[in-house]
């Protein structure tokens, strides 16, 4: 699959500190969620992709354009989301993204265009007309996700979209992010401490510590790669968990007759349930366990070989 984002190297410095350093990978994500501690260097890469920052080694591409070369070009498919507000509240909604869509390139009866389309698309055509500075919070994010929208850009930089909002207006945002992400026409890298929200929306995660990369990999496949792990619930242990450890599986039991398993490449469920049968043991529950989105973050976060191995897209 061809890269949105292929970092080569990439290292930044603001004044004497490295805040990125060295990260390589491809990113091919429709919708790719970009995760890590505060200080990680989540923020610093938005606005390295977008030109505010110069690399000091090293450098990125955005659709195969090395972002060391014409960025104003490259700002052109690019829409950004920011975190903090950065409105004229004097200005109404409509005026406002128009004038976004304008800097972004469009001529201004198109751009006013857009700007209406922008609005209705994100649910707030009726208060288009109503000054910035009078709408809800969770207005001004969609006010901000409409400006990033309006021009039609190819990729989406969304930096914590979901900050602050309720429940409802929170399942709205991440409503959008998902529709927007299923047309396959827009690519999203959503920045955001909301493990919650990136699983929900996210086929690929990038997991920064400390300025390096700790994770990156495809949650589908991941979740694929886990089918083997099973847990199971049995009316009783009749010698069915030694008849198990004999195939090779490792087993842990628990209360309730709970058990965890791990299969061998060589071990199909069938013969689980054959072995059942021969024990006279009923399963009453099977389910194939996959990691959560928390479990990979938390083990990136460990400083162990195996979190290290995911710099290079395995868990």
């Amino acid at each position: 699959m061809p890269s949105v984002i292929e970092l080569e190297n990439l290292a930044v410095k603001l004044g004497n500190r490295t805040i990125l350093d060295g990260l390589n990978g491809s990113l091919t994500g429709l919708c790719i969620g970009l995760l890590g501690p505060n200080g990680s260097g989540k923020s610093t890469l938005i606005n390295t992709l977008l030109g505010f920052y110069p690399p000091s080694a090293g450098t990125a591409r955005i659709f195969g354009n090395d972002i060391r070369g014409d960025i104003s070009q490259l700002r052109s498919v690019i829409g950004y989301m920011p975190e903090s507000d950065a409105f004229i509240a004097e200005m109404s909604g409509i005026k406002f993204v128009r004038y976004m869509a304008e800097i972004s390139g469009l001529p201004g009866r198109e751009a006013m265009e857009r700007a209406h389309e922008a609005f209705f698309y994100v649910g707030l055509g009726e208060v288009r007309y109503r000054k910035v500075g009078t709408y809800s919070l969770g207005m001004k994010q969609l006010v901000k996700l409409a400006q990033a929208l309006v021009h039609g850009p190819r990729l989406l930089l969304l930096d914590e979209p979901t900050n602050g909002l309720d429940p409802a207006a929170r399942q709205r945002m991440l409503q959008l992010v998902r529709e927007i992400r299923d047309t396959g026409k827009v690519h999203i890298v959503i920045s955001s401490h909301l493990l919650r929200d990136i699983e929900d929306s996210c086929d690929q995660v990038l997991i920064l510590k400390q300025g390096r990369i700790a994770a990156l990999c495809n949650l589908e496949e991941e979740r694929k790669a886990n089918r083997k792990f099973l847990e199971l619930e049995i009316d009783r242990e009749n010698g069915f968990v030694k008849a198990i450890d004999g195939l090779g599986c490792e087993c842990a039991s628990f209360a309730g007759g709970r058990l965890k398993i791990v299969l061998p490449e060589n071990v199909a469920v069938r013969q689980l349930y054959q072995l059942a049968a021969e024990h006279t043991v009923q399963i009453r529950r099977m389910n194939y366990r996959r990691d959560s989105l928390e479990d990979i973050f938390l083990k990136a976060m460990e400083d162990r070989p195996e979190a290290r191995e995911t710099a290079s897209g395995r868990l």
